[in-house]
């Protein structure tokens, strides 16, 4: 059962995701836990007419890197990686940890020095993506950290993880063109609006929209997705927000952080573990003190959290904000080598108001 749902993936991954052509030349990146299907991705690849460069990272080489790597070469690129990313056409991510918890003693100050080494590399991807130059998508594999992280047994976080993506069901394409055509609706409605107030007991924050785009994330570029999001205004974020869950950087997770904007910038934040982390990430630079993007979760097959971004950011009935680099497709001019999605909970006693009428309430759409 589980190698039919994986077979799926990979097959929703290069035919849905990124619609690979002949002739593309496709990167596979993905950890070695991830080998089974990254087998698979690569296998559609090829069937697809595309050329594929395999990456494989590995968690243990790269905590060595951290710890015991020389200024000089923390600020090195990979020639290779830059000209592909500079050339490249698809970019396919697989992610599968071994241990969610393994980075949890590594230095913050060198996570935020190796990010922003990187964040070229990421700044180039993301302006080509901007500009329909590059596709791309993020996925991950089960695994019993991932599971366990989860608070569930592997056969349950496969349930989970497939049945998020519609890998259970006959034609998972046909259900995100779905769960794609509603999300359109939302967008459609929000495109010319300006102001953007979240009311409830987490949350008490104005933002501003205006001349800014929606984009609706139909599993297209993170697969599971479910969700939509902007880049909100730069200077025009005002109020204050408690995270509901635990944002992880890192592979340490900082639990109960909250936020209060100023003009769009962090003007205080605080959190109940790893506070030292927290400001850490937000004096990584300029942009870092500034939200990137905002977004609502819609995807209702992820109904717990699970301590995987990829997954949590989609809860339906929650919204998410990423202090730090904005999508330029957005409009957002944020640059930062942060980007830090952190996850607050709508589904009680709480709405969302777009120019002064009610938007979404207690989780759900009501427009």
């Amino acid at each position: 059962m589980s190698d039919l749902r994986r077979r799926k993936l990979a097959q929703l991954l290069v035919n849905y995701s990124t619609a690979v052509k002949p002739g593309d030349w496709v990167g596979i990146l993905g950890d070695f836990k991830s080998l089974p299907i990254l087998r698979d991705v690569f296998q559609a690849v090829v069937d697809a007419g595309g050329h594929p460069s395999l990456i494989i990272n590995d968690g243990q080489m790269q905590r060595y890197f951290l710890r015991h790597a020389s200024d000089e070469q923390m600020s090195w690129i990979d020639p290779s990686l830059q000209r592909y990313t500079e050339a490249g056409d698809v970019y396919i991510r697989v992610g599968a940890p071994d241990n969610t918890r393994a980075m949890s003693n590594i230095d913050a100050q060198r996570i935020r020095q190796q990010q922003f080494a990187q964040s070229q590399i990421l700044q180039t991807r993301l302006e080509r993506a901007a500009r329909g130059e590059f596709r791309w998508v993020g996925a991950l594999y089960p695994t019993e950290a991932s599971a366990q992280e989860a608070n569930m047994s592997l056969e349950e976080y496969e349930d989970f993880v497939y049945g998020a993506c519609f890998c259970d069901a006959d034609d998972p394409a046909g259900e995100w063109r779905k769960l794609s055509e509603m999300q359109q609706q939302k967008v459609d409605y929000l495109a010319g609006k300006s102001q953007v107030a979240l009311r409830g007991p987490n949350i008490d924050l104005d933002l501003s929209i205006e001349g800014r785009t929606f984009i609706n994330s139909d599993g297209r570029r993170n697969m599971p997705s479910g969700e939509i999001f902007t880049g909100p205004v730069e200077d025009c974020v005002n109020g204050w927000v408690r995270f509901s869950y635990p944002a992880i950087v890192g592979g340490r997770a900082v639990s109960g952080i909250e936020l209060r904007f100023e003009d769009g910038k962090v003007s205080d934040a605080s959190a109940e573990s790893h506070e030292d982390l927290l400001r850490a990430q937000l004096d990584t630079d300029a942009g870092a003190r500034y939200l990137g993007e905002f977004a609502i979760g819609t995807n209702f097959g992820i109904d717990r959290f699970t301590g995987m971004i990829l997954y949590d950011e989609k809860i339906g009935g929650t919204v998410h904000m990423a202090v730090g680099m904005g999508y330029p497709e957005t409009g957002s001019l944020n640059k930062s080598a942060v980007h830090w999605d952190m996850i607050c909970d709508m589904r009680q006693d709480s709405e969302i108001l777009v120019d002064g009428e009610l938007f979404y309430k207690d989780g759900g759409f009501v427009i």
